[in-house]
């Protein structure tokens, strides 16, 4: 009996796309009986055909034209790993509209036009799956869509960046400054040569826009997340954590609430009881919490090529059994609510503020008096010598309870005013209750 074949084009060729081209040719002997049927790259999308040459063992599947992929009708699956908005966006939607099934690692994308996308799967009854847009290796989508379905969720939060927890990671064990942890992230191959979208906490602030979409059933865009990134953090602000028993993690939170979803990206001190305090290095751990699974959460490799593209590759199984099967566009867009996203203003958190004030009696008067006219309760004051020149300041750490956010800002806003503060020096959401 002739053995069955689903067809696919593969769009790009760098770090993820040859590790599927990999993965995939790893899995050929067991993937009849994995899967059903075998699935074979028939076409490959690359700019620079001589320099992808030698990546694959046949170099006719190398083509430049995009029409030739979209018009062959004996491709089923189209793997869109080429980034970006444009050309990626018009290449999906002319795939769906032709029939085509399509797995994407493209956050960027997913992020900003996903209900646009999912909406064209729809309507050509295909499978569009995007496993590897979030945390690299790690399951997470397919989880929240079919695994977790029967909960309400009402919080997945996590660290959605490798490069940003590398950095803190060496701040926080080899007391690096953020400079030079940074560069040796650079020279590792962690960060890109431009680090911004990753430092800048954007790369982080697309995974939660995604991940709120999914796990609360209500679209959230990137336009949506509120961000804030690592570059402001010192070591400093490391040694001050670690005494009160937290790490410093960029934190990606997203917030099923009665008054709407909150929904950013900041870092954060975390207790160190906390299990995403121990994630480290280039590591990304997702944290979900549902009414009936209560807590669960998802550790490993972010990124990579080998990690991201097991993702993309238990994507193109899920749709070959479908295909097989006859049962494609089953489980699509999951945003059937409309929800609110709530102004970070009105979000709540505990928050962590370290500021240098003259160093005289009845200035921390001054300071919970300014507090309490904007309802900020204090958990812990700790106040130190300056190490500044002048003998007359002191730096002094507060804790707050947990307090909405603008009125955290006003009340800061009032203190900097004050002849007795000379410098705020630093503010840091604090995770937890």
């Amino acid at each position: 009996m002739e053995e069955k074949v689903i067809n696919a084009a593969l769009l790009g060729l760098g770090t993820v796309g040859t590790g599927v081209y990999k993965v995939l040719k790893g899995q050929e002997e067991e993937m009849t009986t994995k899967i059903g049927c075998k699935v074979k790259i028939r076409k490959i999308l690359v700019r620079n055909l001589e320099k992808a040459a030698a990546k694959v063992d046949d170099p006719a599947m190398f083509t430049n034209s995009w029409e030739e992929i979209k018009q062959d009708p004996s491709i089923d699956i189209v793997i869109e790993l080429i980034g970006g908005i444009e050309p990626a966006r018009t290449y999906i939607l002319d795939a769906l509209h032709a029939g085509k099934h399509v797995v994407t690692a493209n956050k960027d994308l997913i992020a900003v036009h996903g209900k646009e996308l999912l909406d064209a799967a729809k309507a050509s009854h295909v499978d569009l799956l995007f496993e590897a847009a979030v945390a690299g290796g790690i399951p997470i989508i397919r989880p929240l869509k079919q695994c977790l379905a029967g909960n309400h969720m009402s919080e997945v939060m996590g660290i959605v960046n490798g490069t940003t927890n590398f950095i803190l990671t060496k701040m926080s064990q080899d007391n690096m400054e953020f400079k030079d942890a940074l560069a040796l992230a650079t020279k590792l191959g962690y960060a890109e040569a431009d680090p911004t979208a990753d430092i800048d906490g954007l790369d982080a602030g697309r995974k939660v826009a995604i991940l709120a979409s999914v796990a609360f059933n209500s679209r959230v865009v990137f336009d949506d997340v509120y961000i804030e990134g690592i570059t402001k953090i010192s070591a400093k602000d490391i040694r001050y954590a670690k005494e009160m028993g937290c790490a410093i993690k960029l934190l990606g939170v997203a917030r099923n609430t009665d008054t709407g979803v909150e929904a950013y990206v900041c870092p954060m001190l975390i207790p160190n009881d906390h299990p995403l305090a121990t994630v480290n290095d280039s590591y990304n751990a997702v944290f979900v919490h549902g009414d009936a699974v209560e807590d669960a959460m998802f550790f490993g490799r972010g990124a990579g090529e080998l990690p991201t593209a097991s993702a993309v590759v238990g994507d193109i199984f899920d749709i070959v059994r479908n295909i097989v099967a006859n049962c494609c566009g089953r489980i699509g867009c999951t945003c059937y609510k409309q929800l609110p996203v709530k102004r970070m203003e009105d979000t709540y958190n505990r928050y962590f503020l370290r500021l240098h004030v003259e160093d005289r009696c009845g200035v921390l008067a001054e300071m919970t008096e300014v507090f309490a006219k904007y309802h900020v309760s204090i958990a812990q004051i700790i106040q130190r010598d300056s190490q500044s020149q002048d003998d007359h300041l002191a730096e002094v750490v507060v804790i707050t309870a947990k307090v909405r956010e603008g009125d955290f800002k006003t009340a800061v806003q009032e203190l900097s005013n004050k002849s007795s503060v000379k410098r705020i020096s630093k503010t840091i959401r604090v995770y937890g209750k």
